[in-house]
């Protein structure tokens, strides 16, 4: 079975989102941006979600770490908790 890691940032509107991931493709750092804003406690982490495999997270979330580019940071993604970044650390 496939597994990944990855990390995330989770607050709750898509337009914080986009700032968000603006403020990181202009070089903030993901760590600390999490840590700033994710209302998930990973954020304490930088985000950090472990290793995982499908199934143990919400469709959509899985659905870009299982098919999407790694080490880029992607969306937002619209889950039930709200809207999200990943970036997909590793995945084999």
């Amino acid at each position: 079975m496939p597994k990944a890691s990855a990390r995330h940032i989770l607050v709750d509107n898509e337009k914080v989102c986009n700032e968000l991931k603006l403020e990181i493709e202009n070089g903030a750092d993901f760590a600390d941006v999490a840590a700033k804003h994710s209302q998930c406690p990973s954020g304490k982490q930088g985000g950090a979600l472990g290793e995982f495999s499908p199934g143990q997270m919400v469709k959509e979330f899985d659905t870009v770490v299982f098919s999407d580019k790694v080490g880029v940071v992607h969306g937002p993604v619209k889950t039930q908790f709200g809207y999200h970044l990943i970036e997909i650390t590793a995945r084999d």
